[in-house]
């Protein structure tokens, strides 16, 4: 049986006998009604099992083992609930997803989250990739106004609600979507309120929120808090785009969180908020914090793709309509497939597998070996090195001189080992969709050489260490013991050494060239010129190239 872990201390109720002849049934006060909420966070389109470390879990015994699937999401979730149960998200359901779901504009994921009740979910920073007309289309239904319907017919959008309480319409300075929500189950109401990170305008590409303003999370939910209040609501669940990373190793039910932009917003919302679900780190953990008044309250995430369900239980108190937080559990759930799949959901996958399968089985190049993300001593990776050559050429007869990849746009390796029936060391157009899944448009900046050497000593930041790729033209070295902002040195085009005061023309996906990552120099550049999408470019340069080798790692020098 799994551990729960209980999260609230608090005395039990007593009830005192006073001898008494018995009272009319309504004299007597109704009792605590019970409540269950079933929560998934960062689930990215994964309808099949996914694979790699991506597809396993640090189960309660500190295992790794396979995690995740649809299937087994909609079998963990029936043997899970129960007649007073309430099943909610946590943003990025869709985005950074698998062919399977993103080659439909994850009309399948959103109908995979209907087909399990979900009734509520903040948006994620992913819900933006497309844009927010299209996150619009996605709550409301209709179809794509580019590739139109997808073989499924007219989409008729999300039964469940996409919250927004901080992400507000510039001119109109009003959420895009529904702050909060408020649902009844077992006769009580539960208000839910949903907040994405204030990040995400550095984190997707500018096009796709334009005219949109991210206010501060606590700031959105503790006005939309007020709003439920005056609605006679408060047993409150903030569901939050916002996160903090963990411990290496840490088992689901554990905290072992580093504190940072969740816990702020833990502790910081409203008081009259019981729970603060979490997400965007993709770790799983159950914490408990203080608020404002000083009282503690849960506050966990339940890793991603998939791989955990978060279960919490409460009572409320049916006079007062609150949570009795002294009655309070909780327990992520790993999403173990040790268990029969879900049939129904089996067959809504496979019925989407075959519908990509023609895209997605498509022969586009060859490797040799394993192209991985990997890094090198200095942060070099052999497919984020293919890829700026990809971008490169791809941009050449738009004057491109040199490109820049971004690592996180690398979301998966190329391996030689054949994963399907293409033969071992061939490249699918699945696979390469799987490497760059963001379909960000490819471009052409000038930058001074100054400007360039700005740029990359940017690479270092609060948020951590992105070493750009660099294609196989643009060398230079790093010296992480030297101060941030003084760490570049040595950097040349085509053997030179670059000169502050010239001009060149650096490739890059609009992502970057909108100061995405924080690479703000980006946005210094002049005469920017588009081209393809990033993914195309990718498929071309496979092909043209027959046959690719892992390139050595030689690129960017120092340590």
């Amino acid at each position: 049986m799994i551990r729960r872990r209980t999260l609230l201390a608090g005395a039990a109720a007593v009830v005192t006998a006073l001898g008494l002849a018995a009272a009319p049934a309504s004299a007597h006060p109704k009792p605590p009604a019970s409540v269950r909420l079933l929560a998934l966070n960062d689930f990215h389109g994964n309808l099949e099992p996914p694979t790699g470390s991506s597809g396993t879990a640090i189960d309660e015994n500190g295992n790794s083992v396979p995690a995740g699937g649809a299937a087994y999401i909609a079998a963990h979730l029936k043997q899970l609930r129960d007649r007073d149960t309430l099943t909610v998200a946590q943003g990025d359901l869709i985005g950074a997803s698998p062919l399977i779901s993103a080659a439909f504009h994850d009309e399948p994921s959103i109908q995979f989250m209907n087909d399990i009740g979900l009734t509520a979910s903040a948006v994620g920073n992913h819900e933006f990739d497309e844009g927010y007309e299209e996150l619009l289309r996605i709550q409301n239904g209709g179809c794509h106004p580019v590739d139109g319907c997808s073989p499924a017919g007219k989409w008729k959008g999300a039964d469940f609600d996409y919250l927004a309480a901080n992400v507000l319409l510039e001119k109109k300075n009003k959420p895009i979507l529904d702050p909060w929500t408020i649902r009844r189950v077992n006769g009580v109401k539960v208000g839910f309120i949903g907040v994405v990170t204030k990040t995400t305008p550095t984190i997707v590409t500018a096009d796709g929120i334009k005219g949109l303003r991210f206010d501060d999370e606590v700031a959105a939910a503790n006005k939309a808090a007020k709003e439920l209040k005056k609605r006679g609501v408060h047993a409150m669940v903030l569901l939050v785009h916002e996160g903090d990373n963990v411990n290496a190793g840490e088992k689901p039910d554990d905290c072992g969180v580093v504190p940072g932009a969740g816990t702020r917003i833990a502790q910081q919302a409203d008081p009259d908020i019981d729970v603060v679900l979490a997400g965007h780190t993709h770790q799983q953990y159950i914490c408990t914090v203080k608020g404002p008044d000083g009282r503690p309250r849960l506050y966990s995430s339940g890793s991603s793709f998939g791989r955990v369900i978060t279960q919490v239980d409460f009572k409320v108190d049916q006079r007062t309509d609150d949570i009795v937080r002294s009655s309070m559990t909780a327990d992520n759930h790993v999403v173990t497939r040790d268990i029969a799949p879900d049939p129904a959901t089996q067959k809504f996958v496979q019925t989407w597998k075959d519908r990509v399968s023609v895209i997605a089985d498509k022969p586009v190049g060859k490797i040799t070996a394993d192209l991985t993300r990997a890094p090198s001593a200095a942060g070099e990776t052999a497919l984020g090195d293919v890829i700026a050559d990809s971008q490169l050429a791809a941009m050449k007869d738009k004057g491109a001189q040199v490109a820049l990849m971004n690592p996180g746009g690398v979301r998966t390796d190329l391996t030689y080992k054949a994963s399907g029936s293409e033969g071992d060391g061939v490249v699918t157009y699945g696979e390469a969709f799987a490497v760059q899944p963001f379909s960000n448009v490819l471009g052409v900046t000038s930058l001074t050489g100054a400007q360039l050497d700005a740029l990359l000593e940017q690479q270092w930041t609060s948020a951590g260490e992105k070493i750009l790729q660099p294609s196989a033209n643009l060398h230079f070295t790093i010296d992480r013991s030297k101060p941030v902002g003084d760490r570049v040195s040595n950097i040349t085009v085509d053997g030179t050494a670059v000169d502050p005061a010239a001009t060149y023309k650096v490739a890059a996906n609009n992502f970057l060239l909108g100061g995405g990552d924080g690479f703000t120099t980006f946005t210094q550049g002049k005469d920017q010129v588009l081209g393809p999408i990033d993914l195309d470019g990718f498929v071309t340069y496979l092909g043209a190239q027959g046959t690719i080798a892992p390139p050595t790692l030689t690129r960017i020098s120092g340590n």
